[in-house]
């Protein structure tokens, strides 16, 4: 299907001047992605942002940077619904293993391997249910493997006014205090 509309996603501010970079989710790896696999992980909902991005810290909230993402990407697979699942040899269950767990005993955890199968056939994302504690059946996430700011897989971040920085320098001056 293609997917067009607007998601969400929380940053920590100190990241806030890469908003499209996939590069944390390749260095420490993700539900859809292996460590070394870049991926963008975003929401449907702001709220859902906010969830995901606080999922160590839902009694103490950090700080966040929320950013909007204008998006026209194709293809992307709804894997909400459970239909979409009976061509892929896979099934909702994939998607909830506990895949920190796994990959910690080397294990290869299914919903890789489903990426890995997806992004073989040229899916450019995947909309999945939000694992992320307190979530409920309206928190849905959209996570892509392709973008870029352009078709067919174009994700762009709202940022008319520039308020995000342009470079990492901004935040020297608040390490060295």
């Amino acid at each position: 299907m293609r997917f067009t509309g607007r998601v969400f996603r929380a940053h920590n501010p100190r990241w806030s001047f890469t908003p499209l970079s996939g590069d944390g989710a390749a260095l420490h790896g993700g539900r859809f992605n292996p460590v070394g696999t870049p991926a963008l992980y975003t929401s449907l909902r702001m709220e859902t942002a906010w969830l995901e991005a606080q999922q160590g810290f839902p009694f103490k909230p950090q700080p966040l940077t929320i950013c909007a993402y204008d998006v026209d990407s194709e293809p992307v697979l709804d894997l909400t619904d459970p239909s979409s699942f009976n061509d892929l040899g896979s099934s909702p269950i994939a998607l909830a293993c506990p895949w920190e767990e796994l990959a910690d005993q080397g294990k290869m955890p299914p919903s890789w391997e489903l990426a890995k199968m997806l992004t073989a056939n040229g899916v450019a994302g995947i909309i999945v249910p939000s694992f992320a504690p307190g979530a409920t059946e309206n928190d849905r996430n959209l996570v892509f493997w392709r973008w870029s700011d352009s078709l067919p897989s174009r994700v762009i971040v709202i940022d008319d006014e520039k308020r995000l920085p342009a470079t990492a320098t901004s935040w020297s001056q608040a390490e060295n205090k």
